[in-house]
């Protein structure tokens, strides 16, 4: 049975979380952290400095601002991690680049399998329509979302920029009255709006022909499952920085 603390236990994706592991015959959670004092049938602490349980593993889907904390509990302790929170800021991933020298980290900008295939399906083609195909990447979320542009749609672009001959210069939004919208340019556009779950299009237009490629999620289940998935996965490993694309190949 993997024992899991829950960082973020009582957030929109903490409470999918519990539940999916109840569901799970495989794992229980062990404790629960939350700033905010929660009641559940398993220990809960306001902080991970607080957290006396014995555990397997930590999943952090909390705020950024929590995450450099957890990191240095898991090295403290020597517990593996998944860490599915996002908008992190670059000290932070350097944080996370530190940690996995001294334990198991797997991070990844959207827990998603479906998005994750996606950034490799990008890897493919784009080499295929660099020459003559602007890429633009529109993206929407709940207007609860506090980051933009998404991880995700950072993800994505990434994905276009590790496939290219030239790197791509992100432009966030578009405005002005003189543009030359060159194919060295790639726009990254972020809707906000009532309570959409996440969706990501990658569009490569060129001339006269247009390919989009899209990703729905229809409900936060998608990402708890990932983020169980690299639970899982991320157990068994030795010290290293890990992500749900190794984890795909491995499957």
């Amino acid at each position: 049975m993997l024992k899991v603390i829950l960082n973020g236990a009582n957030g929109r994706m903490g409470r999918v979380l519990q539940e999916m592991i109840a569901n799970d015959a495989e794992m229980v959670v062990a404790a629960g952290i939350d700033r905010e004092e929660f009641s559940a049938d398993f220990p809960t602490f306001q902080s991970m400095a607080d957290c006396d349980v014995a555990a397997d593993v930590v999943i952090d889907f909390s705020h950024y601002t929590a995450t450099p904390a957890v990191l240095d509990y898991c090295v403290e302790k020597q517990l593996p991690v998944v860490v599915a929170t996002t908008g992190l800021e670059e000290d932070t991933k350097k944080r996370l680049l530190a940690a996995s020298e001294k334990t198991a980290v797997f991070f990844s900008a959207n827990m998603s399998i479906g998005i994750n295939l996606l950034a490799k399906a990008i890897r493919e083609i784009t080499p295929l329509l660099e020459d003559d195909f602007n890429v633009e990447i529109i993206e929407k979320h709940h207007n609860q979302k506090k980051d933009s542009p998404s991880g995700t749609a950072l993800l994505l672009a990434d994905a276009v920029n590790d496939a290219v001959k030239e790197k791509k210069t992100y432009i966030y939004g578009r405005h002005g009255n003189d543009l030359s919208n060159p194919l060295s340019e790639l726009g990254i556009h972020a809707v906000r709006g009532g309570t959409i779950p996440g969706e990501h299009t990658v569009l490569y237009a060129g001339p006269d022909e247009i390919i989009e490629l899209n990703h729905l999620a229809l409900s936060r289940n998608i990402f708890a499952n990932g983020a169980v998935k690299a639970a899982k996965y991320v157990s068994q490993k030795s010290a290293g920085l890990y992500d749900m694309e190794q984890l795909i190949d491995e499957k």
